[in-house]
């Protein structure tokens, strides 16, 4: 398993800060490093993954654990 370079907490916020503060994040790590998301707005499963493919990134993983969503992005 590979290791997360930075995490973001984005609970208790809703679209579009989550999704802004996975953009800031992303941009603060280096090509190949991982951002681990953590949300609870419903809508960030959805948006976070199809920003960051759209933007050359790979979804690790997608998973909700006791209503957060735990959303691991690899910079492309």
């Amino acid at each position: 398993m590979m290791s997360v370079k930075k995490s973001v907490d984005c609970i208790g916020m809703f679209c579009p800060m989550p999704l802004f503060m996975t953009r800031k994040a992303i941009d603060e790590v280096e090509s190949g490093d991982i951002v681990e998301i953590l949300a609870d707005d419903p809508t960030a499963k959805k948006d976070i993954p199809e920003w960051a493919e759209r933007n050359g990134h790979k979804i690790i993983s997608v998973e909700e654990v006791d209503g957060v969503y735990v959303i691991r992005v690899k910079k492309g």
